[in-house]
């Protein structure tokens, strides 16, 4: 399940918020694009992470 994002797939919630970092930290990492429903998911996903600072910039 590896080519899944945010938008398609979460794992059980008691981990949605260090996915979400890391999943974040590797997109940057790596340079990778994000489309608008990688962008959104996350984002909505993250006000239940009560650390969460998310900074996804839209795919060019």
């Amino acid at each position: 399940m590896s080519d899944q994002d945010p938008a398609t797939r979460m794992p059980a919630p008691a981990v949605h918020c260090r996915y979400l970092g890391e999943w974040v930290a590797t997109k940057h990492r790596w340079g990778l694009a994000v489309d608008q429903a990688e962008r959104e998911a996350p984002l909505s996903y993250a006000a239940g992470c009560p650390h969460a600072n998310l900074a996804l910039e839209r795919a060019a």
